[in-house]
């Protein structure tokens, strides 16, 4: 049995946010709240245990703004900067708690967070930096706390990035192909997230027709769509034309799995 979840979008923009800086698009200048996006991440609940997947350049603005209290430990799936440049903001949690934050990164992704972070993992710590333990994952599935933890590989154009299945969560994102054997480890999920970025052919990302039609081919009845570009239009118009059991997620959208 998998315990109850609670998903809070925390950003469902891509790199850039929406707006982005200097555009005046009639998506960057909506008024609707549904089109401001901060940049691509989620928080994960159970009963007993709080993940963050990515730390975003935002994540401090999107903990404050759900008002969230307890992390327990941090998935990445990538080693983008619109990914892990928020690392450093998880030190309030060690201070209010007295307790380090799990970590949990394929091997090129520590890598790039040894590097961008390397006063976190030097021989002498300044005090008050943070407080993490790293752990090297692969694809061999693994549980934080009760959330049991599949990683699945896709492909970022040449990257392989980490998508992860939460019981019957799957959430994907950074994504322009996925391999037959990780699709299987999907099928059967009750709902999945994945990115949809824009309408035109992207190099490294699903536009909304191939995000649409991974949802169908794998059969899933729940599917959200999240990493969303300016470029995609406005959020109402958008979600006119999308099948029934898809939707475009927002920022602070809620769902239980």
């Amino acid at each position: 049995m998998f315990p109850p979840l609670t998903i809070t979008f925390l950003g469902t923009g891509t790199s850039t946010g929406i707006p982005m800086i200097g555009c005046h698009c009639e998506v960057c200048t909506s008024k609707d709240e549904k089109d401001k996006r901060l940049r691509s991440s989620i928080l994960i609940q159970s009963p007993t245990t709080t993940i963050v997947v990515d730390t975003t350049p935002d994540f401090r603005q999107q903990m404050l703004r759900i008002g969230n209290n307890k992390l327990d430990a941090v998935l990445f799936t990538h080693p983008h900067k619109d990914h892990i440049a928020g690392l450093d903001d998880v030190r309030p949690y060690n201070f209010f708690s007295g307790l380090a934050i799990d970590v949990y990164a394929n091997a090129l992704t520590a890598e790039a967070l040894k590097k961008e972070f390397a006063y976190v993992f030097a021989e002498y710590k300044y005090p008050g930096i943070p407080d993490i333990h790293l752990h090297i994952i692969n694809e061999q599935p693994f549980t934080i706390g009760d959330i049991p933890v599949t990683p699945i590989t896709v492909w970022h154009h040449k990257m392989i990035v980490y998508g992860f299945r939460f019981g019957n969560f799957t959430y994907i994102t950074d994504a322009n192909k996925i391999e037959s054997d990780q699709k299987e480890l999907i099928k059967g999920s009750e709902i999945l997230v994945v990115n949809a970025l824009r309408n035109e052919e992207h190099i490294s990302h699903f536009t909304l027709s191939e995000a649409i039609a991974l949802v169908e081919e794998l059969n899933i009845p729940r599917a959200y769509f999240t990493h969303i570009s300016h470029q995609l239009g406005k959020h109402e118009e958008v979600s006119d034309i999308l099948p029934k059991n898809i939707s475009l997620a927002y920022d602070n959208l809620v769902i239980q799995a």
